[in-house]
């Protein structure tokens, strides 16, 4: 009897240590201190990571800073990168590097935790204004530049949140606690931009990309895109948006650095105006959404 006693507690035993062991290797990062590896397919993610993640996160960002995430190709070290992370943060409003890729890396990493910063988001139809005679709209599906509107940006920083309590549950209070306080300075910077814009009263800007409607449409503006349909535009849209930057005062092109400036240059220099760079990719988002703001007021005065 002490004999089978003794074989049961040793039984036991074992189970409990493979238990652990299970339980551990569930938490297991790969990553440098412990930290937990999280992947990102856009820098401005990478900051809402961060600010929720502190110092207890390790971010990779897939499409580096001045590429373009409509064509961009990742790296094998950045798969490999993949391969070692605890949890995917996708932008999942149909950016092209998704849709492109997004297959091949949850099949890199099945065990990775893959989040939609998209799920929470009211989803807005590509509208491209063009500048002809009719001001006509062309609706090229869904626009997929979800994170440029700050009330956006609340939703997938929760949705970040959530994903980083479930690959780190016991640090729930940590992450719920920079989450309110990152949530409170996206409310500090949607009361700016809602108050440095009340007293414009030309609201419609020109820019290269329409990456800027969703943000344009918490604002109330209007934005007016050179580029048609992902395509470089014609002499005669160039010609049009000549004419209506005169016709409504405009003196200031916008243009992003993922993007050749020419069509932008050219429109400025028959209007007597210039060009102005805002980056929808910034990492620094609060900051970079703030140079945004006083670029739009000046242009727009």
């Amino acid at each position: 009897m002490r004999k089978y006693y003794a074989v049961s507690l040793s039984l036991i035993s074992l189970i409990l240590l493979v238990l652990a062991f299970l339980v551990i290797s569930c938490h297991e990062t790969n990553q440098p201190d412990g930290k937990i590896g999280v992947v990102v397919s856009i820098a401005p993610q990478a900051d809402f990571v961060e600010a929720v993640g502190g110092e207890k996160v390790i971010v990779t960002v897939m499409v580096p800073p001045g590429a373009d995430p409509h064509t961009y190709e990742p790296t094998p070290s950045q798969m490999v990168g993949v391969s070692k992370a605890n949890m995917y943060a996708k932008v999942g409003s149909g950016i092209e590097f998704e849709l492109a890729w997004m297959d091949k890396i949850s099949q890199q990493n099945k065990k990775m935790l893959v989040v939609d910063c998209s799920k929470s988001i009211q989803m807005m139809e590509m509208e491209e204004h063009h500048a002809d005679e009719h001001d006509d709209k062309q609706h090229q599906g869904e626009d997929p530049h979800i994170w440029l509107s700050p009330q956006n940006a609340k939703l997938m920083v929760g949705d970040i949140c959530s994903g980083l309590i479930k690959v780190d549950h016991q640090n729930e209070s940590y992450y719920t606690r920079n989450r309110d306080e990152y949530l409170a300075k996206l409310d500090a910077l949607d009361k700016d931009i809602r108050e440095g814009l009340s007293g414009v009263i030309n609201r419609r800007f020109i820019v290269f990309h329409p990456a800027w409607g969703y943000f344009a449409r918490g604002y109330g503006l209007e934005q007016i895109s050179i580029e048609i349909g992902g395509k470089e535009p014609s002499a005669k849209d160039i010609a049009d948006l000549i004419q209506k930057a005169k016709e409504l005062g405009i003196k200031i092109i916008f243009a992003e650095p993922q993007f050749n400036p020419r069509s932008a240059e050219i429109i400025a220099k028959e209007i007597g105006g210039r060009v102005v760079f805002i980056d929808p990719l910034a990492e620094d988002y609060i900051g970079n959404m703030r140079l945004v703001l006083d670029e739009l007021v000046k242009a727009m005065e």
